[in-house]
């Protein structure tokens, strides 16, 4: 079994704590840190988890294999730097990083370490991503024309004024490190790396600064993208594909419904009858227990972790040129360059 520590216990730390603690036989969290300790005394006791009193008494811990970070975005690059460095396999929660070079920075740490960095990208494990990345690149979709993501929920109203998550440096280009790298990295996964994008962020109804933004992007394979994401909006999440021979799409905030509908045959037009949709449920899927417990296993069996560093590194790129793109509002060429 991988000993694993948790850094964070916020809201998402807890959360990824109680989606393996005690159900996956992979991984367990027997140790943690967090700033505010008087805060998560309570929590830890309840899952059997030692407050460690510092992250330097984390990183000495022979008895710790693994951390997993739930920390300040801008702290992850050091962070899984001085991890690496200390001998543990890493866990962070997106983004990797602020910028790309921290991203490289990090990634060269763990290759030079030899352990595992996993970064949590959560739903690309689903099965309904997966059955729809299945369907592009089986080309049962046919050519692709254009993909559609949106993730929308309300997190912005439940945010305090002194929380870091309300910290532009911390969130810059308004809801984009929140939930639209999930988007972005969805699309790399989907339909490959991404030459040009053209990012718009606004405030529109939360009350700590920006939280609605729309990414148009243009891939290097010539498709064409559009990703919506807000903090500050109805909840909900939709990743749509379209092709000459098929339309796909996942729904529902949980992504537990996958649809498929064939192209009408012959030449159509609004009196055209549609093709009957195939649909597959998958409810009560945890995206976060099965990251997670692959983490685990993929330490324990010695094989590399699904979601590849180079996509992880080249979604960073193209977080850098949203956040200029943003800043400038012009349209921003993706560069792996460091």
């Amino acid at each position: 079994m991988l000993r694993a520590a948790i850094v964070g216990l916020g809201a998402w730390g807890r959360t990824l704590v109680t989606s393996v603690q005690g159900k996956c036989e992979d991984i367990r969290f027997t140790a943690g840190y967090t700033r505010t300790p008087q805060v998560a005394e309570a929590f830890c006791r309840q899952h059997d988890i030692r407050l460690a009193g510092s992250w330097e008494e984390l990183l000495t811990d022979a008895a710790i294999d693994a951390v997993v970070l739930a920390t300040p975005n801008s702290q992850h690059a050091e962070q899984i730097q001085q991890a690496a460095r200390a001998g543990k396999h890493v866990f962070v929660e997106k983004p990797i990083a602020l910028d790309r070079r921290g991203a490289q920075a990090a990634i060269r740490a763990a290759a030079e370490a030899g352990g595992i960095l996993a970064v949590g990208f959560n739903r690309r494990f689903h099965p309904s991503i997966r059955e729809l990345r299945k369907r592009v690149k089986s080309g049962q979709l046919g050519a692709i024309g254009s993909i559609i993501a949106e993730l929308t929920a309300t997190t912005a109203f439940y945010r305090t004024s002194d929380s870091w998550r309300v910290d532009p440096q911390e969130e810059p280009a308004g809801a984009m490190a929140a939930i639209g790298v999930h988007l972005v990295d969805g699309m790399i996964d989907i339909i490959g790396r991404i030459r040009e994008v053209y990012c718009v962020a606004r405030q529109r109804a939360g009350p700590h600064g920006e939280d609605t933004t729309s990414l148009l992007v243009n891939f290097e394979n010539g498709v064409t993208g559009l990703a919506f994401c807000s903090i500050a909006a109805a909840r909900n999440f939709r990743m749509a594909v379209y092709g000459s021979k098929g339309f796909a799409e996942v729904l529902t905030p949980a992504m537990d419904v996958f649809r498929f509908i064939r192209a009408v045959e012959g030449r159509a037009d609004h009196l055209a009858r549609i093709p009957d949709a195939e649909e597959i449920a998958t409810p009560g899927f945890n995206s976060a227990t099965a990251e997670l417990a692959q983490f685990a296993r993929c330490i324990l069996d010695r094989q590399p972790y699904p979601v590849p560093l180079e996509e992880v590194l080249h979604g960073a790129c193209v977080f850098d040129a949203a956040v200029e793109s943003a800043r400038i509002n012009q349209p921003v060429m993706v560069s792996d360059v460091e």
